[in-house]
């Protein structure tokens, strides 16, 4: 009876050692896996490591069928700008404001907003309230009337009854500066003036500045002279400009559209002995077509000037059919 009780404790107490192993071990395997999961969600920088590792090579035929072009990195000019707004108006010393010379009746009124005049040409007829004879309202200049008030039947006392007439073969840019820019813009620097959305652009240089700025708007006032004949400018239209202002010196240029950015920084795609890579970079002075480099690259070193964006898209569409990157 003694043996059986023995038997009974010894078996219960085997039971428990058992199970506290069991329970020991399963802690140390669940703090084990929180050590892995935890080393996991704490990568590396991979971009800053291996970003190096991304090569596309590319044979000269693949480079042409694609348009890519590769060009050396070298020292270059970038011309700096000043971005301006303004609008279009007459050229002052080319608009006549045409007043009929005596009081009477408007019997005709021969043209209308938009007509071009020859100089000379008849624009209304007016009966005198003296004399009652009727005489003709001219034109003094050659060009577009752009405001006409004189309406058939009606009388006039007073000069409000008038027509405008401007030679549009030439306009003025009205270009405004803030005062960020006043120290920057000079007379006879070259300005691009171009419409708001770009389709259509002149180039001419400025020839004023105004000596005051405006009281209410806090800007000086640029004008630019453009060449009209085609009559794409029109009085009142807002416009853009770029106006050339400094030009640096720099030891490593490249194109404006060799710069990408590739998961999350800016690079440019050099060539190596495997192909192209994404190389981070650092930038200073730029233009629309030209950009500094002030680290990253040396002088001599290929890079894609033209068709980095194909090079881009393969990169990440290898990333992405991956699934995940290693």
């Amino acid at each position: 009876m003694k043996n059986k009780s023995n038997w009974i404790y010894f078996s219960i107490g085997l039971a428990i050692g058992v199970i506290a192993v069991y329970i020991i071990l399963s802690m140390a395997t669940t703090d084990l896996a929180k050590i892995k999961i935890s080393n996991k969600a704490k990568p590396k920088n991979k971009l800053q490591v291996g970003i190096h590792k991304e090569v596309v090579p590319l044979t000269d035929k693949e480079l042409k069928e694609f348009g890519i072009k590769v060009k050396e990195v070298g020292p270059g000019t970038i011309q700096l700008h000043s971005e301006l707004t303004g609008e279009i108006i007459p050229d002052p010393t080319k608009v006549a404001r045409i007043i009929p010379r005596f009081a009477g009746i408007v019997r005709e009124v021969r043209k209308n907003i938009g007509d071009h005049l020859e100089k000379g040409e008849v624009i209304a007829v007016i009966e005198s309230n003296e004399s009652l004879v009727r005489y003709e309202v001219k034109s003094s200049i050659a060009g577009t009337i752009i405001k006409i008030h004189l309406t058939p039947g009606e009388v006039i006392v007073d000069d409000k009854h008038s027509v405008t007439v401007a030679d549009l073969s030439s306009v003025w840019a009205n270009l405004s500066i803030y005062q960020k820019d006043l120290l920057k813009i000079k007379v006879g620097q070259v300005s691009i003036i171009s419409t708001i959305d770009g389709s259509r652009f002149s180039k001419s240089n400025i020839f004023y500045i105004s000596p005051i700025v405006d009281e209410q708007t806090r800007t000086a006032t640029a004008r630019v002279k453009l060449n009209n004949s085609s009559g794409i400018w029109k009085p009142g239209m807002f416009i853009t400009a770029k106006v050339a202002t400094t030009r640096k010196t720099v030891s490593m240029v490249v194109n404006k559209n060799a710069i990408q950015i590739f998961k999350g920084q800016t690079v440019v795609f050099v060539k190596d002995k495997k192909g192209f890579r994404p190389q981070p970079v650092s930038v200073g002075f730029q233009n629309n077509k030209s950009v500094e480099i002030l680290d990253g690259l040396h002088q001599g070193q290929n890079y894609i000037s033209e068709g980095a964006f194909t090079i881009k898209a393969e990169l990440l569409k290898e990333s992405l059919g991956g699934g995940q990157e290693n």
